[in-house]
């Protein structure tokens, strides 16, 4: 009886010589993140380069389009400007007309506009793509900007009378609101393999510097230094 009694009071013994169990540590917080420093605002006044695919700059790289290598020009000139890129590819003269609100936005001093191509590709009535050009000038003139207006063409199987009437729509323009304009924004590089994408609609990494030169020619005599 003696031994079957010491066996449970030895267990017993054992048990209470253990550690009490530790609570387990409370988890440490993480470091905060140190703050991004604020950037401080760019308050230069806005160029707006607004349109289609050929300003959005479809098929090139970030960085390489034609508003931003304008940006690098225009700042080794010694231009004070903030070139903002609003286009989109795909874009009709009609959807630049539902985007001006974004313009706007921006307030800015000078507008490189850039439509038409897309409402020609598609075969709209030429009469459309003139109005809703029409609409975006005034619009844009009555808010205070300078308008440089782009002109554009198509290609040769879109039939001569239609290309003939397409074409005449950006000169037109430019004299009824006294505006400067580039006859051919891709004047030099449209119709060279070197320098077009294989889709033969939009200039690659090699043209986009033969289109800034293309804007460049009329843009300064708008732009002032500061």
């Amino acid at each position: 009886m003696r031994s079957v009694w010491l066996v449970p009071c030895l267990m017993v013994l054992c048990a209470c010589q253990q550690e009490p169990a530790r609570a387990p540590a409370a988890a440490s917080a993480p470091p905060q993140a140190a703050a991004a420093p604020t950037r401080a605002p760019d308050r230069r006044p806005a160029l707006v380069c607004f349109g289609d695919s050929l300003t959005a700059g479809l098929g090139v790289d970030a960085g390489k389009t034609y508003p931003d290598l304008l940006q690098q020009e225009l700042d080794r000139r010694g231009y004070r400007y903030r070139v903002v890129n609003l286009g989109e590819s795909g874009d009709t003269t009609q959807d630049g007309l539902e985007r001006l609100p974004l313009v706007a936005a921006e307030m800015p001093r000078v507008v490189v506009l850039e439509f038409g191509a897309n409402d020609g590709l598609r075969g709209q009535p030429v009469s459309n793509t003139e109005a809703n050009l029409a609409q975006m000038i005034e619009a844009l003139q009555k808010s205070g900007s300078r308008v440089l207006l782009a002109g554009i063409t198509l290609p040769p199987n879109y039939g001569p009378e239609y290309i003939r009437r397409f074409n005449a729509i950006y000169p037109a323009l430019a004299m009824r609101y006294k505006l400067p304009w580039i006859p051919f924004l891709l004047d030099g590089v449209a119709g060279n393999a070197a320098l077009m994408q294989r889709d033969g609609l939009h200039p690659n990494a090699q043209g986009i510097p033969r289109v800034v030169a293309n804007v460049l020619r009329p843009l300064e005599p708008l732009l002032e230094r500061k």
